[in-house]
């Protein structure tokens, strides 16, 4: 019984962990000691888990079924115009600078690239991974293009240039998108006991992700705690991020299921990565506009926790 709950209620319960492990050692006096431990700990953890996740699910990708579709051109046009959209009503109309950290903030919700690990949860809802996963290395490259041509005419103190800021964003996503598939198709045609072990590890990858988001889930309350700012201009922000989120799931599953990808399409558009867009927020507007993606991990994996238990329902109905 207790195991069943576990597994059908996985994300809520790692974003709960996260969040009363970050209250643990920030509150309770003598594990000051061990912070520097534990910080050290999770630097190292948060990618390796990602890069297991994202091996696993590679696994079960073909690389003949990776090429780009037209869904996947709708949702970059969308992505493209709606963050210009937003940028020139920041740059030509006259606002208090609390609103224009609210739609900053949103700014980078839209732009922001899928997350590396959307593929996980992609594969554990029925969608299509490789279908998500050239999406992701298409957002990746967009944002890549749009962030250091847009973002530096909303906050013009950026002085970073165009080409390292590419290079910079690149660096900070391929290598890990990029080491576990080529892993993978290097596993199947030369190692191929190991691949089938690997592909025969069933949900280990959805785990894994939920190991991941607890420790994401615990960054992101440390950051929106240890904020300065007013809490009503931090409300405003996270509902920006609420908003952006919404319909971004809402957009991708409407365009997607026109292509029978409904899924894939939900989440390509839907789930961010929000560690990439909290650095560009850092980077290039107002750090305060950081909380916008910060709570953004929230609010997607609120949604991704409902859809698996609808899916969890329907196949109990069926």
């Amino acid at each position: 019984m207790i195991l069943r709950f576990l597994k059908n209620w996985t994300l809520p319960l790692a974003m709960i962990t996260g969040t009363l492990a970050y209250f643990f050692f920030a509150r309770i006096p003598f594990m000051v000691s061990v912070k520097p431990c534990v910080n050290g700990l999770v630097a190292f953890l948060t990618p390796a888990l990602i890069f297991a996740q994202l091996l696993l699910t590679f696994c079960k990708v073909e690389v003949h079924e990776l090429r780009p579709k037209a869904w996947h051109g709708w949702l970059l046009l969308f992505q493209v115009i709606s963050c210009l959209v937003v940028a020139a009503l920041l740059v030509c109309c006259s606002m208090q600078e609390t609103y224009r950290e609210v739609f900053e903030g949103m700014m980078v919700c839209l732009i922001s690239p899928t997350a590396t690990a959307a593929a996980v949860i992609t594969d554990k809802l029925g969608g299509s991974a490789s279908s998500l996963t050239t999406y992701t290395l298409l957002s990746n490259l967009l944002a890549a293009i749009i962030v250091p041509l847009v973002f530096p005419l909303v906050e013009p103190h950026a002085d970073i240039t165009f080409l390292v800021a590419f290079l910079k964003i690149l660096s900070k996503v391929f290598p890990l998108l990029l080491f576990p598939f080529f892993l993978a198709w290097f596993l199947h045609t030369f190692v191929p006991k190991v691949y089938h072990a690997l592909l025969g590890g069933r949900d280990a990858a959805f785990y894994l992700w939920a190991v991941a988001l607890a420790i994401v889930s615990g960054q992101t309350v440390r950051s929106l705690v240890n904020s300065e700012a007013p809490v009503l201009v931090k409300v405003l922000i996270a509902l920006a991020g609420l908003v952006a989120c919404c319909v971004q799931f809402y957009l991708g599953k409407r365009i997607g299921g026109r292509y029978k990808e409904r899924i894939s399409g939900g989440q390509a558009l839907g789930q961010k990565n929000t560690v990439l867009a909290i650095w560009m927020a850092y980077t290039y507007l107002n750090p305060l506009s950081s909380v916008g993606p910060g709570s953004y991990v929230l609010w997607q994996n609120i949604i991704n926790s409902y859809q698996l238990w609808k899916k969890r329902k329907k196949k109990l109905k069926s």
